[in-house]
């Protein structure tokens, strides 16, 4: 059942003295970015905003200013004497097998498997114990690899496979159907959607479309108005049927689900990026109504399942860490809900029923723990992880009693298990052989102490007896945002840093959802400096206790985490010797004026909403608070042409503010990717290469030798 959507090269030797550094170049010269006259009032204080015009992506001014700054960029990263070895060292390590969890689909085991540097994964299948046979391979879909796979769906009967595809990133999908057996693309081809799952129903199924944007606004215009269609396999789009609309609030998202003994439409709405309503209409009874089970916006609600009439159902109503409840129809309110299984100590993540068994995946101090339960919530085991990481899978359908599931960490590559639920019986199923002697590196996790006295965990990790004297290269990264925990996991780009002597700090800040609901808020809204004060106080952490040293720190994030590193730096450049912001919403007064920046608002509010919460915002916001006569981190900001979830002007102004304010000697560049977007479907190639320059621009500016 779908989930609610709003988851060998040879190397050279390159021995380099540690005086390599970026002073050695000239100073930079970067181009000229012109300035205009826009002044907006809010609430009687002036702001200007004299880079607006590069909010247009499609002006040709716009085009050439992309053009020249890349060019800088390029110039400074091509000079570094290891950025080559750099990427031959990451290509060769890449180059192992990958393989994802199976799950069975309609009778199908499915799963996606990678040779090593294939640009995007192969999705196969099998039939009983038949021979694998190939379901989609993505490569085929663009030469250059930049269209990716986001999203698919197996018809019930097992005979079709509907999946969504993404050009460059974007959020944009658009719905394809193939016949399983035959190969054969049916001129079932749908555009214009977003955020949208593939429902199958009897000979068709549902999806969320939204109206055709102008020429010119398809990457930064406002999203509206999403409707709800069926589609039945061999009509025109045209005929398709629209099930439902809610033309009085055209700015909630909207998105269709069907339940597994298809006796249900679920329809959920939010408004934000948290808190959903849930209706209900029989697929049954033609003639049935939409049924109303939640109207708010206040908490999450998941249905899990149906089955006679009763319904189970995840929720963080009255639970900050979630629990599961069941209802019928005959008792509704959110207050008529009965426990099946109550809020604990750690926090509900995921669900899974199989087996006749509830599968509940919990995360304790930001690592994943599961536990089994029988249908009537009755506690019965824990599945044994090898130690502390994260968990995928243990998909399929509820009559399974065999499924899968991987588990990583940050120093073992993902793995991949067979469990039999009613023995609780895992083995292993398949394991990656990767060149690295993985043992040298170990994982920490300390709690460390924030300015307002809450404790707050973070990872750290690196080499086996590592030297404390405040000399190791080390990447502090944070997030802390929108209820996203971060947990352990592998990265394979991430070796270099370590291999290297180096520090890996992931601090879990407020704004997460490490520790449920409460969590969250506390770094939302009025509270956002919270989590700005738990990245400094890592920051100091790491230098207190000598892991680094403001010489030696780098402050990286990515959108909303590229926002923590602005308002960071501007806060404490003093910390870092290196910032990374990526994709990053730096213009807080403006940012829901694009695509679905709206949503944001119940984690930051938006400078309308009252004087006091623009005053807020104005305070922190990135671009508004550069400032002159400051030693800021040798910066690169990175961002993407077709970013149509933060679209890249935020990054365009922000870089033009540093490189007009600041007069030093550190550089301050911006990496604008071509063909790619947030971060989803990013081919391979990309990400070595982006890794590539992260690491190589790190390494650089801190003064350090690397030996590959």
């Amino acid at each position: 059942m779908n989930r609610f959507c709003i988851k060998s090269c040879l190397f050279v030797t390159v021995a380099l003295a540690a005086c390599n550094t970026s002073s050695n170049m000239e100073k930079l010269m970067y181009p000229e970015t012109k300035k205009v006259e826009i002044t907006d009032d809010y609430f009687g204080t002036k702001v200007s905003d004299p880079y607006r015009w590069l909010e247009d992506d499609n002006s040709e001014e716009t085009k050439q200013w992309v053009i020249a700054q890349n060019k800088v960029t390029e110039g400074y990263l091509e000079k570094i004497p290891y950025r080559q070895a750099i990427k031959n060292r990451l290509t060769q390590i890449w180059d192992y097998e990958k393989m994802s969890a199976p799950v069975n689909r309609s009778g199908l085991l499915v799963y996606s498997k990678n040779d090593g540097l294939q640009s995007q994964n192969v999705y196969y299948y099998k039939k009983d114990s038949g021979d694998e046979k190939l379901l989609l391979d993505p490569n085929h879909l663009s030469e250059d690899g930049t269209v990716s796979l986001s999203g698919f769906e197996i018809s019930k009967n097992g005979k079709y496979l509907g999946y969504l595809i993404s050009r460059s990133g974007s959020d944009w999908q658009e719905i394809y159907v193939k016949d399983i057996e035959t190969g054969e693309i049916l001129p079932d081809h749908i555009e214009w959607v977003k955020f949208s799952g593939i429902s199958w129903f009897k000979d068709g199924f549902y999806y969320t479309r939204y109206q055709e944007p102008k020429k010119g606004d398809e990457l930064k215009g406002v999203n509206k108005s999403p409707k709800i269609y069926y589609h039945k396999l061999g009509d025109a789009i045209d005929d398709d049927v629209m099930v439902f609309d809610d033309p009085e609030h055209p700015d909630r998202i909207t998105n269709a689900d069907v339940t597994e003994d298809g006796s249900y439409l679920v329809l959920y709405q939010t408004e934000s990026t948290s808190g959903n309503s849930l209706k209900l209409k029989s697929l049954t009874d033609p003639s049935a109504g939409i049924i109303s089970i939640v109207d708010d916006f206040e908490n999450d609600h998941q249905i899990l399942d149906h089955d006679k009439g009763e319904f189970i159902l995840k929720t963080n109503y009255k639970a900050s860490k979630s629990r599961i409840v069941k209802f019928s129809l005959e008792h509704l309110h959110k207050d008529s809900w009965v426990d099946l299984i109550r809020e604990s100590s750690d926090v509900l993540v995921d669900v899974s029923l199989l087996g006749g068994r509830i599968i509940a995946q919990y995360m304790q101090d930001a690592h994943d723990v599961v536990k089994v339960y029988d249908r009537e919530g009755k506690y019965l085991n824990e599945v044994d992880l090898p130690t502390i990481g994260s968990v995928g899978g243990f998909g399929g359908e509820k009559d399974d009693v065999v499924t899968y599931y991987s588990f990583n960490s940050f120093v073992s590559p993902s793995t991949v298990y067979k469990y039999n639920i009613l023995e609780n019986k895992a083995e292993l199923f398949w394991k990656p052989e990767i060149d690295i002697d993985l043992d040298q590196f170990e994982t920490k996790q300390v709690f460390y102490t924030s300015k307002d006295g809450t404790k707050v965990p973070m990872f750290i990790i690196h080499k086996k007896n590592i030297k404390l004297d405040g000399n190791n290269p080390t990447m502090l990264y944070g997030y802390g945002g929108f209820d996203i925990s971060l947990t352990p996991g592998f990265s394979i780009s991430r070796m270099i840093l370590l291999e290297n002597g180096g520090v890996y700090a992931m601090a879990n800040l407020r704004g997460g959802g490490e520790y449920g609901k409460d969590w969250h808020k506390a770094g939302t809204l009025m509270q956002k400096q919270n989590v700005f004060d738990d990245c400094i106080a890592a920051a100091e952490y790491l230098i207190n206790e000598k892991y680094t040293s403001p010489d030696k720190l780098a402050l990286h994030g990515g959108s909303n985490g590229g926002l923590l590193v602005g308002a960071v730096v501007n806060l404490r450049p003093d910390l870092f010797k290196v910032s990374m912001p990526a994709v990053g919403v730096m213009d807080m007064l403006r940012y829901h004026q694009f695509t679905i920046g709206r949503f944001w608002a119940s984690d930051y509010g938006t400078s309308g909403d009252s004087e006091g919460m623009f005053k807020y915002l104005y305070a922190y916001s990135p671009v508004h608070n550069v400032k002159s006569g400051v030693e800021y981190p040798a910066t690169m900001v990175m961002t993407a042409d077709h970013d149509d979830r933060v679209v890249p002007a935020h990054s365009f102004k922000y870089i033009s503010q540093l490189q007009d304010n600041y007069k030093g000697d550190n550089p301050v560049i911006i990496r604008i990717e071509s063909k790619a977007g947030h971060g989803a479907g990013k081919p391979t190639s990309k990400i070595i290469q982006e890794a590539t320059d992260l690491w190589s621009f790190m390494f650089y500016n801190m003064g350090e030798a690397i030996d590959y």
